[in-house]
């Protein structure tokens, strides 16, 4: 099953974090944060500008982005873990 997310909004796969640090130390799943990037998996068409034209949005499926830490809604699709969130709630595109 594929989800398109509608308007301006986007579909978002976590990137998980490493649980180890760079002196060798595990962390325990119940003490690691929520990781603030992610993968664009799909976007929707684009914003409606006030004279109904369409405007794209500046992400493409595949750009490696940043989010806040609590951005977007939370969904299940098929067992896999999904953030919807719309453009503005992105705060960046990783190079």
């Amino acid at each position: 099953m594929q989800v398109r997310p509608l308007q301006d909004r986007v579909l978002v796969k976590r990137i998980e974090e490493e649980t180890k640090t760079a002196g060798g130390i595990i962390i325990p799943d119940n003490h690691a944060e929520k990781p603030v990037q992610g993968e664009i998996v799909s976007v929707g068409p684009g914003y409606r500008n006030q004279d109904g034209s369409l405007r794209a949005l500046e992400v493409k499926s595949g750009d490696k982005v940043l989010f806040g830490k609590y951005a977007g809604t939370e969904v299940k699709v098929e067992g896999t873990d999904f953030l919807i969130m719309k453009e503005d709630d992105l705060l960046g595109v990783l190079q």
